[in-house]
């Protein structure tokens, strides 16, 4: 199997999150060309007997096959359900795979919490890209169209190396979708300006250098990505507040973790985690 042909991964576990994050997986795999895995991960518990367990995976993966198969006619996803720890079984397939989608609760936990365990601990420590879908919004038109308010991949990046892999996988995942438009968010402060050597008491000179700054980021991705509209966004504030407003709109809102913390689940800055704890829409996670 070559790097391209890596699957999307969609965890399931029979809670409405989980089958937002299956529908989008669907459509995603069919829009990439890629192949879909459909994984339940059987809780390592002595509450509930391993026979019941498998009988009760298999029910589930069979629902969800079904449920893909309308969705996306001719995907023929393949199932899985290990036995393990859900977090530790997802980073692990996820060295194999091109993108793991998950719901952002699932049946287990609080309700008021905004983002799962689960979810979080994917997200922080996957080897690959991991999507997060939020559930309750409407991003698909009774003829499986996406609403033309959703049209929008939204990239929030930092001014130095660490938003390559970021706006890699954004200008992907734009170019896979006609009419979609790059919104590429960078957050600018005077401290941030600051600490990249740049101007520290001229606020408009900041401003300026936060907009080179993004113009070096996306140089040479235009000549590559030429079907792709792109919105450069130097916001002074908050990044975290941006990208979560911008979320509402966005098909997607992609952010970045850096690489370095996965064992001890340190990969998500604080912008990361406020916007995929907050965001109202899917947000996927790019280890940088």
């Amino acid at each position: 199997m070559t790097g391209t042909e890596l699957p999307v991964i969609a965890a399931v576990d029979g809670s409405t999150h989980s089958d937002d994050a299956l529908d989008w997986a669907a459509r995603e795999a069919s829009v990439r060309g890629l192949p879909l895995v459909v994984v339940h991960v059987r809780l390592l518990t002595r509450r509930t007997g391993q026979e019941a367990q498998q009988r009760e995976a298999e029910e589930l993966l069979a629902r969800s096959v079904q449920r893909v198969e309308r969705i996306a006619p001719g995907l023929g996803p393949t199932t899985l359900s290990p036995l393990d720890f859900p977090s530790a079984a997802l980073v692990s397939l996820s060295r194999d795979a091109s993108l793991v989608v998950v719901g952002s609760r699932g049946l287990g936990g609080f309700r008021s919490l905004m983002l799962g365990s689960n979810s979080l601990a994917t997200a922080a420590m996957a080897m690959c890209p991991v999507v997060v879908i939020h559930g309750g919004r409407p991003d698909e038109e009774p003829d499986g169209s996406t609403p033309e308010v959703f049209r929008d991949i939204v990239a929030g990046v930092a001014a130095d190396e660490s938003s390559e892999a970021v706006l890699e996988f954004a200008f992907e995942t734009a170019a896979a979708r006609p009419g979609a438009r790059l919104r590429i968010v960078h957050g600018w402060t005077m401290f941030s300006s600051m600490l990249s050597g740049g101007p520290v008491f001229d606020r408009e000179a900041a401003a300026d250098s936060a907009e080179r700054s993004l113009a070096e980021l996306t140089a040479g991705r235009r000549e590559q990505y030429p079907q792709v509209e792109v919105v450069k966004e130097p916001v002074h504030g908050s990044a975290s507040r941006t990208l979560v407003t911008a979320s509402a709109t966005a098909a997607l809102t992609v952010i970045g973790r850096r690489k370095g913390g996965e064992s001890l689940g340190l990969g998500l800055s604080p912008v990361a985690q406020t916007t995929l704890t907050h965001a109202l829409g899917p947000v996927a996670v790019v280890p940088c």
